[in-house]
């Protein structure tokens, strides 16, 4: 698999699973409240984890495909719009997927809001920080919401695991 392949699937495939929350959350008796929910006083809410989620591919491509990306500085205020988000987000995905990435040899820098600088190959990006930076929100977005009473579990965290069922010999 190559970090190309690597990083647009697990970008897809957690953004639906975040769809699918938001979908669960939108009919849950706290509504529009659960936005403003975190895990603890010194983390971010849930309209901030999905704000960071759909800012993330972005990001990411910037420097895998050179693309020209701003990240959003506003946080969702309705479920709704938070939903709209992760649609657009998937769509654009799919759209530069269709890009040539660089080589996952190439060197790649990245800098984070506190200033420090990592020099990484391409490939070492996608595997040591953007996939694992991705789960860390889309984890804690999940942990959000069934620490709010949602009832999910983990087959609506691994969703998309079910296109690979099989079925029982019978």
């Amino acid at each position: 698999m190559t970090h190309k392949d690597l990083i647009v699937n697990v970008h897809l495939n957690m953004l639906g699973t975040l769809d699918g929350l938001l979908t669960k959350a939108a009919t849950h008796e706290k509504g529009e409240a659960l936005l403003g929910a975190k895990l603890a006083d010194d983390m971010l809410p849930l309209s901030t984890q999905v704000r960071f989620l759909c800012n993330m591919p972005g990001e990411a491509m910037a420097r895998l495909i050179g693309l020209d990306f701003t990240s959003r500085e506003e946080d969702p205020e309705t479920i709704a719009e938070a939903r709209e988000m992760v649609a657009a987000c998937k769509a654009d995905i799919e759209g530069w997927s269709q890009q040539d990435f660089v080589g996952e040899d190439e060197q790649v820098e990245l800098v984070i809001p506190n200033g420090m600088a990592f020099d990484l190959t391409a490939g070492e990006y996608v595997r040591d920080w953007a996939v694992p930076q991705f789960y860390f929100h889309a984890t804690t977005a999940y942990a959000i919401l069934r620490s709010e009473g949602l009832e999910i579990g983990k087959a609506d965290f691994v969703g998309y695991m079910f296109k690979y069922l099989r079925q029982p010999a019978g």
